[in-house]
């Protein structure tokens, strides 16, 4: 099974077949189920459990869900309202709120839909785990039962307590055929009733066709709740079909009322029929026998098949399909009296006229192919026998449809429908397959949607089981995933009455003395007129204020207002209505619809907002503290008005919306009737029959009665218009006039002038005007005031206009110009300038403006064919057009002014006329009737001359960089390049001698002229065009990864990549804040002439806000560009990376094949030393420690520097670097002080770690303390040794004293190199390592398939086929069938668990049965069943109690420490089979590179091929220990067509192989074949002796090379095997593998590839050959002839032994080497398998938790016992063999070499999970002393393995069955299951007949074999 993750929700597997899923509660809160498998306890634990759980808050109420299950029905308990969910595999019992109460377990088990329920698995072999979905879920109140059917087991019911659904109180055991209920198919629908009968309850079951086994269940079956056989329908009624498969009737819902059952379907007819219809079928509550049973067609005018239906009150409710494809749907009503009778006319016809009508027509018939028929019984049957009878015709199917219109039309299926009758209306819910729920007002043959929501979640279709609770209040929804609680009518989330009429919900209305909207019966007066407002009552409107009286009211006084409120209700008589002025209230007085109201106190009132005249307050009318209608009411203040209009008061007061009045004497706005006394009035507009009153009687200014425009400087005097100064008559006062200057207020004394009537003019006094600034013209506001600041009204806004000649007029030109009502003269007096006439003195005035001026021309140059706009700036340029018209000349040529462009007195643009080459001078600009203006700068007329084009071609997408060059070029102003017919943009500035432009994207590829447009002239460029290229492409780029500093060298391929000027490697950045400081602001890219361009900006800002960082790849061939990746800012995210090639746009991901650049955080590096400069010796390897060091460069490309000296970089990991540092001391670089500093560079990061010292008397090398150790205990040893021997045996151990100094000399030696050599050697192997990592990523690792691992782990020394077909050889086609039923009996009884378990103990008491008998028969039986993977383990884990049981009586320690019994080996291939993934993803790779870092190592060194020893082993029985010559060579091996190679290969390739020269040629070529097929594993390779090797020099020298020919050397009957060396094979000498053509030779061997086990080929035996003996590098112990025998003597042999203890301790140092390379590696492996930082294979934690249970269980707290069964169950058992066997899980080979160092490593591993101390002596052996420093740390690894498998959370029962489920579909052994069987039955056959009885004696102990004769011994 596949792991689901859920959100939020850890990683769980899912439900196994006991376990509870997680559930999710209505509050949204998570309750994770635990239930013991069928335990009667289980329910209630679970319940306690769930209900301990404290809810999570959550926005959605009343919802309810279960992780992972799906819902199928709902049921509602009547009187309770508990609701009962039935779903898949679970029951669940919810509150009315959807809390859950209780929960009931009911799948999954094993079954088959094609199976009769069984209790022995065996005796349905089809069948399997079945999910259990919930098929009727009914409540029988009587007997307070739930009746729940599944699909499982045929349909069969079970029933449960209605008060504690997890209490089971009915199950048939053994259920017979008339017990089938439900259908068994998930698809096929099931409905029912329970229905009440005299003194019991009886069920109606309605199903469809489902199964083969189904077909004898009627669709319709009356059956018995309570008795002996409840659920049969033995007796009862059935629905008798002639075949069902004519009908296949589907069944859509049933219903009940007070007398009948109701039946809604759809079916065909028989077979004349073959359309689908709808029909319902009705039966009598009483009818127990189903003789009632009546059907009538349904009939939805012009729709399809009935989908969904409801029986409401006089009423069938039915949702039909239509459109296309059914995906609509429409609504259809059939009156159930209409219904009723078209059964009735059907069932008389058939009992009294032969199903006949008037008319003659078969109306009616008995259907479903019986064999009865309609009759003609006496006209009164249907009333005497009403419910039908034994004698009356049945099934009746009515012929006439019952036919309806459709109600409704929806855009969706309808899945779901209930309706709902209150207050005298239908409403209807209809559910359709998309999750929503539609509200319907039924009203009458109208009816509406008036609401829709969604409900489940979208594309979930809303469950059929649409329920309305017992309130009627709220709806029960089901779809699949959720249960939800909806009210059926949402009244209470409308505020106002407005929202709650606007919803149209049939079901609410507004209460209006409450305040809120409710339903009818909410609300206590709605039966009263007024009191309750219904959104479809005729004119229902909300109760609002129609009128006010007064509208509004003075502030000042309190008065009443009156409100006029239609339809007001009638209120009792001691209860009363009042308003509320916002916080104030006054008792209302009302009368009719009319209520008066008193205003509050002006105290009580808040004050105006600032700003206003009024404050206005909400006026509500109130019943208690419910507001019936409001509105808005305002309080106004009269003097307020005035003030908000200061220019006009008057007007302000008498034109407001309030009654306000202005008196103007005394400046006042007033309310009421009139001004105080002795005033005059001004009244109010809204005043009638009123002479004064209206803004047009008020006191105004009309206007200026002098002129507006007012000069500066000059004595001005101001008059203005007013009139309705009458008001004033008599009253004496002053006037003045204001001015609002900038930043001064100006008052003028003026007085009044009355004219006629009740005109007048205010004159101000004279005044000269000075503004603060000098403008050209400023309005200046003016007003007029009488007396002591009483303002008169303006009548509009006024304002006088001071203007100022010399503003704006800078010459004589410009002040000519001039508007001439400003009177503005050019004056000569003192500075010239611009002024009013007056102010000029007479003799001062100029009439004739001065000489123009030319300030400057532009441009200075243009072409010979003239047409260049000519622009001339300056001053006193004419006053208009008409004055330059014809005035100008350019070089003596005249030239033409534009009008358009002309600017009075100082801009002329004109246009050149044509002139001659070379023409020069000046311009002249000579205005009629005064001197030319003549311009010092001249104009020149000059030849542009285009000379040549750089480049030549570029990419027809454009954007290529031009260059044209010429003469002449910086001609005119108006340039424009074209190639071809398409513009190319100038890039500014044009030089004389180059224009820079970038072209634009063409069509097609193809030549265009290159031409300069300079004003109307144009160049082209004809002989040289420019020649557009297809756009580059690119078909690679690599690498596709760096580090954020950027600067790694990305190699780009692909074609016409030299056509791009600067192709760019770009990247858009996403920024976030702490990048915003190197947001680069773009810079001005314009460069002067004769300046060479910049390169363009590292990074720009673009205008989306994305930064954009580029560099500039170099071209390095038309196919290759070199490229640096772009450094980017920490703080940004990269959003696209591409390449710019001019106009070309490409990504990188199209570039490198889809792969994305990926950028890597920036490597880590530690420095080098903490404390001071790091000290170094030179040739020594210098290590230096980092983070991500690998992840966006490779070791290749990484430089490091010590001062100006390299360091070689020999490995670059993840997190080390090692290089090789020089041998001389280098020199500071840059002056960077005294020592040189350690510089790393990677791109362009540039780290440096510190300085370094070298060392300047090269010290004894450090090497490790093993190292020490050992060479500690070989110098004592070795001292001691020699002065014994020198006192002792001085004159006869001369020989032994050389040999002795020999050591000395040795160990000398080994003192000075071990420990540089241990670090040269571990750098070659970690970049070996490192290069092997990188071909695993292409090959992978050799793993073993499944089968092939199996065969291997079970079966070791077998070879790959340790079973034999079945069925093979001659003569076995006639038992291939019984055998085949035999062995099929016999895994049948293999399944029985006693019957096993007797086998196994039976089979072990058998003394003949031996040691290997037991593993063989264990791995046979691990095959059979290992499909049953969770029945094999029970088996296990029984068989373990066992031996638990048996050891405990004895000695408990020695458990599972030896294979003694089949338990043992079973748990063997357990753990084989559940670690099989943790060895392929987690500790496969390590091991795998541990393999090859030891056969690299053994490979550098010298190995005997006869005796098998090597220099380079850890191994000191396998050491060699003679030093050799050797030398390493490199040979180029011919690889191609023939060679053994790449097969297909159309050439031959030479691959590099390293070997040695004393290797011999069998050795050679096992290492030519290990470089030529290091991808492919072993198995699929050539055997090495099927290949000769042949050297090949020159064209024509071929020899084959072989260990022995004619060229051997042998001498005293040693014969010397061939080696390179003796061939004289130069280092780069090419050599081929061919096959070979004889099988002579001593190590020839033919290669057997079909059943090969991947063992190690044996080496060369050491045998005698014609008396002749073998040897390599050197000869075996020479044993002398006969008259030497006798040479030994008692000193001689005690002599060899000393030598032989001496030297192992000597060369121990060699093994520390070996040990020292090859830590890492083995720490790694270590690691892997004891390491908890990743989840532990649950097989382990299984296991371990099974031993602690057994040592719980036998009271062993011993914890070193406990220590030792897990360490013989895992470790010993699995890890050892896996590390000394990896040919049980790679496909490769394992010398002899590297298995002793592996044996080594696992005895290592042995003393680590030991528990008694680690003590090393001198006398240990060499492996305990080589790793006594790090068994303690591996003990403390194995310690610290236990400890965290001990407290990680348990394996659940379910959680291991799941994973070994998943097992067994993974890695199924089916292929192995019937051989593995027959092997068994060999093993047994074998057996002596004595067991075999008693086998036979206790046969009947288990299921499968009683009734079985003959038994399966006996098939054959």
């Amino acid at each position: 099974m596949a792991l689901r993750r859920e959100a939020g929700i850890r990683l769980t597997p899912p439900a196994g077949p006991w376990e509870l899923p997680p559930v999710w509660g209505p509050n949204g809160s998570k309750w994770a189920p635990m239930m013991a498998p069928w335990s009667p306890f289980g329910p209630h634990l679970l319940l306690v459990l769930l209900l301990l759980c404290p809810p999570l808050p959550s926005t959605q109420a009343h919802r309810f869900s279960a992780l992972n299950t799906t819902f199928n029905h709902l049921a509602l308990a009547p009187g309770r309202g508990t609701v009962y969910v039935g779903a898949v595999n679970r029951l669940f019992q919810l509150s009315p709120e959807l809390q859950l109460e209780a929960v009931a377990v009911t799948g999954p088990i094993f079954d088959s839909p094609d199976c009769v329920p069984f209790r022995d698995p065996a005796e349905c072999p089809q069948a399997q785990l079945t999910d259990n979905a919930n098929q009727l879920l009914l409540v029988s109140s009587r007997a307070q039962e739930l009746v729940a059917c599944g699909q499982v087991r045929q349909g069969v019911c079970e029933k449960r307590r209605l008060e504690d659904v997890s209490q089971l109180l009915y199950q048939a055991e053994d259920p017979g055929d008339g017990q089938f209920v439900a259908a068994n198919a998930p698809g096929v629908a099931t409905v029912g009733l329970v229905v009440p009968a005299p003194g019991r309850d009886l069920l109606l079951v309605a199903r469809g066709l489902a199964g083969k086994l189904s077909g004898g269940v009627p669709p319709l079956t009356v059956r018995q709740l309570a008795g002996p056989q409840p659920f049969s329908s033995e007796g009862l009624g059935r629905l008798v079909v002639g075949d069902l498969s004519d009908y296949n009737n589907s069944y859509v819902a049933a219903f009940a009322n007070a007398r009948s059952a109701y039946f809604v379907f759809r079916r065909r007819g028989a077979r004349a029929q073959a359309e689908y219809r709808s029909y319902v079928a009705r039966v009598c509550l009483g009818d127990a026998n189903l003789y009632s049973y009546v059907e009538v067609p349904l009939h939805c005018h012009g729709q399809g098949l009935i989908q969904a239906a409801f029986l409401a009150p006089d009423t069938l409710l039915g949702a039909f399909a239509t459109g296309p494809k059914g995906a609509q749907a429409a609504l259809c009503a059939f009156p159930l009296a209409e219904l009723d009778g078209s059964m009735e006319q059907a069932r008389r016809l058939c009992y009294t006229a032969g199903g006949r009508g008037p008319s003659g027509t078969e109306e009616a018939i008995v259907e479903y192919g019986v064999t009865s028929h309609c009759v003609t019984l006496p006209p009164d049957s249907p009333e005497s026998y009403p419910c039908g009878d034994e004698h009356t015709p049945s099934p009746i199917a009515g012929r006439q449809p019952l036919e309806a219109r459709p109600l409704l039309q929806l855009g969706q299926p309808i899945s779901a429908i209930a309706a709902l009758q209150a207050d005298g209306h239908m409403v209807a819910f209809l559910g359709d397959t998309q999750g929503q729920l539609h509200k319907v007002f039924l009203n009458g043959s109208q009816s509406r949607i008036y609401h829709s929501q969604q409900v489940g979640p979208p594309g979930s279709a809303i469950s059929p089981d649409l329920l309305v609770d017992n309130s009627s209040s709220h709806l029960y929804v089901l779809t699949a995933q959720q249960v939800d609680r909806v009210p059926v009518a949402a009244c209470p989330q409308f505020p106002d009455c407005a929202s709650c009429l606007q919803a149209r919900d049939p079901l609410c209305g507004w209460c209006i003395l409450q305040g809120r909207c409710t339903r009818k019966g909410q609300c206590a007066r709605a039966a009263q007129p007024n009191q309750w407002l219904w959104s479809y009552e005729e004119d229902s409107r909300c109760l609002h204020v129609q009128s006010l009286l007064p509208a509004h009211h003075p502030r000042q006084e309190q008065g009443q207002v009156t409100l006029s409120v239609p339809r007001l209700p009638t209120l009792a008589m001691d209860e009363y209505f009042h308003c509320a002025f916002g916080d104030y209230d006054s008792l209302a007085q009302v009368e009719g619809p009319h209520v008066a109201c008193v205003t509050p106190p002006h105290d009580q009132l808040p004050l105006n907002p600032p700003g206003t005249d009024h404050v206005t307050l909400s006026l509500a009318l109130m019943f208690e503290d419910v507001a019936v209608a409001v509105t808005n009411f305002s309080f106004y203040d009269c003097s307020a008005v005035h003030a908000l209009e200061v220019a006009a008061p008057c007007h302000a007061c008498v034109s407001s919306l309030w009654r306000c009045h202005w008196c103007p004497q005394s400046s006042r706005c007033v309310y009421g009737e009139h001004c105080p006394e002795g005033e005059r009035t001004i009244y109010s507009t809204q005043e009638v029959d009123v002479q004064m009153r209206g803004p047009g009687v008020c006191p105004q200014v009309e206007g200026l009665a002098s002129p507006l425009l007012v000069p500066v400087g000059w004595e001005s005097r101001l008059a203005l218009r007013v009139r309705n100064l009458q008001h004033f008559r008599g009253l004496p006062a002053s006037y003045h006039c204001w001015l609002e200057l900038p930043g001064e207020l100006q008052r003028l004394p003026a007085f009044l002038e009355e004219t006629d009537g009740d005109a007048g003019l205010v004159h101000c006094q004279a005044q000269q005007f000075h503004p603060p600034m000098a403008q050209r013209e400023l309005p200046v506001p003016i007003y007029v005031t009488r007396g002591e600041g009483q303002r008169l009204d303006n009548a509009r806004p006024l304002h006088v206009t001071l203007y100022d000649c010399a503003v704006g007029h800078p010459d004589c030109s410009h002040c000519q110009a001039a508007n001439g009502s400003l009177g503005c003269l050019w004056c000569s007096h003192g500075q010239p300038a611009c002024l009013y006439g007056p102010l000029c003195p007479p003799g001062a005035v100029e009439l004739l403006c001065p000489t123009p001026t030319i300030d400057m021309i532009e441009p200075l140059t243009g072409p010979p064919e003239g047409g260049l706009a000519l622009t001339i700036l300056g001053s006193n340029l004419g006053r208009d057009f008409a004055d330059v018209q014809d005035a100008v000349s350019v070089a003596g040529q005249p030239c033409n002014p534009d009008p358009a462009l002309y600017r009075t007195s100082a801009r002329i643009v004109c246009v050149t006329s044509p002139a001659p080459k070379g023409t020069t001078g000046p311009i002249q600009v000579a205005i009629k009737s005064r001197p030319p203006g003549i311009s010092i700068q001249h104009f020149t007329y000059q030849d542009p001359i285009l000379l040549s084009l750089s480049p030549q071609r570029g990419p027809q997408a454009g954007g290529t960089q031009l260059t044209i060059h010429g003469q002449h070029l910086q001609t005119g102003g108006n340039i424009s390049a074209f190639v071809g017919s398409q513009s190319c943009p100038i890039q500014k500035p044009v030089c004389p001698e180059a224009i820079v432009c970038h072209t634009m994207p063409q069509a097609g590829p193809g030549e265009a002229v290159v031409r300069v447009v300079f004003g109307q002239a144009q160049r082209t460029l004809g002989a040289s065009p420019f020649r557009y290229t297809a756009n580059p492409q690119l078909t690679a780029a690599e690498p596709s990864v760096s580090f954020r500093g950027g600067g790694r060298l990305i190699r780009v391929r692909g074609q016409d990549l030299d056509v791009v000027r600067q192709p760019l490697l770009s990247v858009w950045l996403e920024t976030a804040a702490e990048a915003q400081a190197m947001r680069a602001q773009p810079k001005d890219l314009r460069r002067g002439c004769g300046t060479p361009a910049e390169p363009p900006q590292a990074c720009v800002q673009l205008e989306g806000g994305l930064l954009q960082c580029s560099t500039v790849c170099s071209i390095n061939s038309s196919s290759l560009l070199l490229c640096r990746s772009p450094a980017v800012p920490d703080g940004a995210r990269p959003q696209r990376v591409f390449f710019s090639l001019d106009n070309v746009r490409v990504d990188f991901a199209n570039a490198s094949g889809g792969q994305d650049f990926l950028y890597q955080p920036n490597p880590r590096l530690a420095p080098l030393s903490r404390k001071g400069p790091a000290r170094l010796k030179p040739g020594n390897v210098l290590d230096v420690e980092g983070e991500g060091l690998n992840l966006g460069i490779s070791k290749e490309e990484v430089r490091v520097y010590i001062g100006d000296g390299e360091c070689l970089v020999k490995t670059l990991t993840l997190t080390h670097l090692y290089c090789e540092p020089p041998l001389r001391v280098p020199q500071p670089a840059n002056g960077s002080g005294a020592l040189p500093q350690f510089v790393v560079q990677m791109g362009n990061l540039r780290l440096a770690l510190g300085p370094v010292q070298y060392e300047a008397e090269p010290a004894p090398p450090a090497f490790p303390v093993e190292a020490q150790v050992g060479l500690g205990m070989g110098v004592a040893v070795l001292t001691a040794a020699v002065l014994l021997l020198t006192l002792m045996y001085r004159h006869k151990s001369k020989q032994a004293l050389r040999d002795y100094q020999k050591v000395l000399v040795q160990l000398e030696n080994l003192e000075i190199g071990v420990g540089d050599q241990c670090r040269k050697e571990f750098t070659d192997l970690m970049t070996e390592m490192t290069d092997l990592s990188s071909d695993l990523e292409t090959s992978g690792i050799p793993f073993l398939d499944f089968r092939t691992y199996t065969e291997r782990v079970f079966f070791p020394g077998h070879g790959s086929c340790p079973l034999q077909p079945v069925f093979e050889g001659p003569g076995e086609e006639g038992h291939r069938v019984p055998v085949r039923q035999g062995l099929t009996q016999l895994s049948n009884l293999l399944n029985s668990k006693l019957f096993l378990l007797t086998l196994i103990h039976t089979l072990e008491e058998q003394p003949s049965f031996s040691q290997r008998d037991r593993c063989h028969v264990a791995s046979l039986l691990s095959l059979a069943l290992h499909s049953k993977l969770e029945y094999l383990t029970d088996i296990m884990k029984t068989l373990l109690g066992d031996l638990a049981a048996h050891y405990v009586h004895k000695n408990p320690k020695l458990m599972l420490r030896r294979t003694e019994t089949m338990v043992e080996k079973l748990l063997t291939n357990w753990l084989s089979i559940c670690l099989y993934t943790f060895l392929r993803e987690v500790a496969g790779e390590p091991l795998y590179m541990l393999l090859r870092a030891i056969q690299y190592q053994v490979d550098k060194g010298p190995v005997d091929a006869v005796t098998g020893k090597a220099k380079r082993t850890l191994n000191d029985s396998r050491l060699l220990r003679e030093d050799m010559d050797f030398r390493p060579l490199t040979l180029m091996v011919l690889v191609g067509p023939g060679a053994g190679g790449a097969s297909g290969s159309s050439s031959a390739q030479h691959v590099p192989a390293r070997v040695l020269d004393t290797d011999t040629i069998t050795q050679v070529k096992e290492k030519v074949l290990e470089q030529v097929y290091k991808g492919t594993p072993f198995s699929q390779r050539p055997s090495v002796h099927t290949l000769d090797l042949e050297w090949r020099s020159g064209l024509a020298g071929h020899l084959t090379l072989s260990d022995e020919d004619l060229t051997s050397v042998t001498q005293n009957h040693w014969k010397r095997l061939n080696t390179l060396q003796h061939y004289k094979v130069p280092d780069g000498a090419t050599v081929r593998l061919i096959p070979q053509l004889h099988n002579g030779g001593t190590v020839s061997q033919s290669l057997a590839q079909s059943c090969s086990s991947g063992e190690n080929i044996p080496m060369l035996e050491d045998g005698e050959e014609s008396g002749v003996r073998l040897w390599h590098l050197v000869k075996g112990t020479e044993e002398p002839e006969g008259n030497k025998v006798r040479r030994s003597s008692l000193r001689e042999r005690e002599r060899e032994r000393a030598r032989a203890k001496a030297i192992p301790e000597i060369y121990l140092t060699r093994l520390l080497s070996m040990k020292g390379t090859l830590q890492k590696f083995v720490d790694d492996t270590f690691q892997a398998i004891l390491s908890v930082n990743r989840p532990v294979p649950i097989a382990v934690k299984y296991l371990f938790d099974f031993l602690d249970e057994l040592a719980e269980k036998h009271g062993i707290e011993d914890p070193e016992t406990l220590h030792i069964w897990k360490t013989n169950s895992l470790l010993l058992r699995f890890w050892v063999n896996t590390l000394k066997n990896p040919q049980l899980i790679f496909d490769i080979r394992v010398s002899d070499n590297v298995d002793a160092i592996l044996a080594v490593i696992a005895q290592t591993f042995i003393d680590s999970c030991t528990v008694s101390e680690h003590k090393v002596g001198r006398d240990s052996p060499v492996n305990k002393l080589l790793y006594a420093r790090e068994i303690p740390r591996y003990k403390q690894m194995v310690e610290r393995y236990y400890s965290d498998i001990r407290q990680s959370s348990p394996a659940s029962y379910q959680e291991m069955n799941s994973a070994l489920a998943e097992l067994s579909g993974n890695y199924t052994s089916a292929p192995h299951c019937l051989e593995a069987l027959q092997e068994l039955y060999n093993h047994i056959h074998r057996s002596s007949m004595p067991w075999r009885r008693t086998l036979w004696a206790r046969r009947c102990s288990w299921p499968a074999a009683c009734s079985r004769s003959p038994p399966w011994w006996r098939t054959r």
